[in-house]
């Protein structure tokens, strides 16, 4: 059977990738160096809830293989897949599982630092909003959820190399040139996902972090004026 290059991942779905992976690495660099450099890790984290809000967004007004109508697995999808009957083009069944856990955690991390004060280094904008008790919780599920989020990353990792290395199948290349090989004819190019359908996922991640990083709240009271005697 004759194989045909299709489109497979539209560029917003591999910008936010590759943005993810990177914001991701600076968000672990900027907390193990600490200091002066949490301030970049609260940008990181701003950073990575937008494209967490504007993936979400994506997935609905997003091109074919990037919305979740698409690659959310139905029970029967994964037997197929582990029984290898499984065909197409965007996320198998147990990746699809893996970009919905990625995302789930990267979602808990970036909104619970919004809320985290360990009174020392980091104090979330959204810290005022809640008790200090609260406060404390959300940073206490900051640094436990990051030893859950390593794991997944690893385990993504490995399925990543596994498929290389193992099934021969390299799921890199597709998405930084967005185009793939395939052999069935019934697989179509994506289609879908323009300009406008961007416009609207952008401008809706863009008002999530300017709420998280407290645009809504008022602004803090004047400090008591200084006695001119």
């Amino acid at each position: 059977m004759n194989e045909r290059v299709i489109r497979v991942w539209d560029l917003p779905t591999r910008i936010a990738h590759w943005s993810v992976v990177a914001l991701l690495v600076a968000a672990i660099a900027s907390v193990k160096i600490g200091g002066n450099a949490m301030v970049w890790h609260g940008r990181a984290g701003l950073a990575l809830l937008g494209l967490v809000v504007f993936r979400i967004v994506w997935g609905v007004v997003g091109s074919t293989y990037a919305r979740f109508a698409d690659f959310v697995p139905r029970p029967r999808a994964i037997v197929d897949y582990l029984a290898g009957r499984w065909r197409g083009a965007g996320h198998n069944p147990l990746g699809a599982l893996s970009v919905l856990a990625l995302l789930a955690l990267v979602a808990l991390q970036s909104s619970a630092g919004l809320f985290a004060n360990d009174d020392i280094a980091f104090y979330g904008p959204l810290a005022a909003l809640v008790s200090d008790e609260l406060g404390a919780l959300a940073t206490r599920l900051h640094r436990r959820a990051e030893w859950v989020l390593y794991a997944m990353i690893g385990l993504h990792v490995a399925a990543v190399m596994f498929h290389l290395h193992v099934k021969k199948e390299n799921l890199i290349a597709p998405m930084i040139t967005g185009r793939k090989r395939v052999r069935d004819p019934a697989i179509e190019s994506a289609r879908g996902g323009g300009a406008a359908a961007f416009v609207i996922a952008f401008a809706i991640a863009v008002a999530a972090v300017w709420t998280a990083s407290g645009g809504a709240l008022p602004p803090p009271e004047p400090p008591p004026p200084v006695p001119s005697w």
